[in-house]
C-alpha cells in the first residue's frame, strides 16, 4: 500500500465508481494537462484546429514558429509524494533553431540522425513554479523517440527539485485548480 492510499481524498479521486455527492462527478485518477500554445503566442489559440497560420507564424499541435523564435511541445513529468503515479504536463519550449531543424528532421519517424539532447527555455508559466525571473527557466531536452514528444529535465530551482522529490497530492490539485479544473470541493465527503 502507498503512503497516498490512506488519504481519503486521494482515494476518492482514483475511484471511477465513486460519485461526487453535490453534483454526481466522479474520477479515475491523475490525468495529464497541456499548453495549447507558448505564452508568447499572440494569435488565437488552435483549439481543435489542426493547424493556424497568422502571416509567417504557425501553430501545430507540436510545433510553433513565431517571428524569429522556434517552438516545440514536450513532457514534463511529476512524481507524486506517496504513490507510484507520476503527472506529465506538456508545455512549450524555445530552443535553437539549429535544434528545431535537427529535431524537425526527425519529426514524425523521418530517418535522419537522432538528437540526444540539447538545451531550451520553457515558453509556459507553470501554475505552482511561477518563480520570478528575469529570464526564462533554462531546461535539458531528451529525445527518447522519433514516435514520442521529447522529454524536459528542469536544470535548477523549484522545479528541477520537483522532478527529483515529486509534488504532493495537495500541490497536484492546486496545479488542477490553476487550470481551471478545480476538483478539490468533490473530493471533501462521499
Amino acid at each position: 500500500m502507498a503512503l497516498l492510499d490512506l488519504d481519503a481524498r486521494w482515494r476518492r479521486f482514483n475511484n471511477p465508481d465513486r460519485q461526487c455527492p453535490c453534483c454526481g462527478q466522479s474520477f479515475s485518477g491523475v490525468f495529464d494537462l497541456g499548453f495549447d500554445h507558448p505564452s508568447s503566442w499572440p494569435h488565437e489559440a488552435r483549439n481543435d484546429a489542426p493547424f493556424v497560420k497568422v502571416g509567417e507564424d504557425q501553430l501545430a499541435p507540436d510545433l510553433c514558429r513565431h517571428g524569429d523564435d522556434r517552438f516545440i511541445r514536450v513532457v514534463l513529468s511529476l512524481p507524486i509524494e506517496g504513490s507510484d503515479e507520476v503527472f506529465h504536463m506538456t508545455p512549450w519550449v524555445r530552443l535553437a533553431q539549429d535544434a528545431f531543424y535537427a529535431y524537425l528532421d526527425t519529426f514524425d519517424g523521418n530517418d535522419a540522425p537522432s538528437i540526444d539532447e540539447c538545451p531550451a527555455d520553457l515558453a509556459n508559466i507553470l501554475p505552482g513554479f511561477e518563480e520570478v525571473t528575469t529570464t526564462p527557466l533554462p531546461v535539458m531536452l531528451h529525445f527518447p523517440d522519433a514516435d514520442v514528444r521529447p522529454v524536459a529535465k528542469a536544470l535548477s530551482g523549484p522545479l528541477a527539485q520537483a522532478q527529483i522529490d515529486g509534488i504532493s497530492f495537495d500541490q497536484l490539485l492546486d496545479i488542477y485548480a490553476a487550470f481551471g479544473q478545480d476538483i478539490r470541493p468533490h473530493l471533501l465527503h462521499d
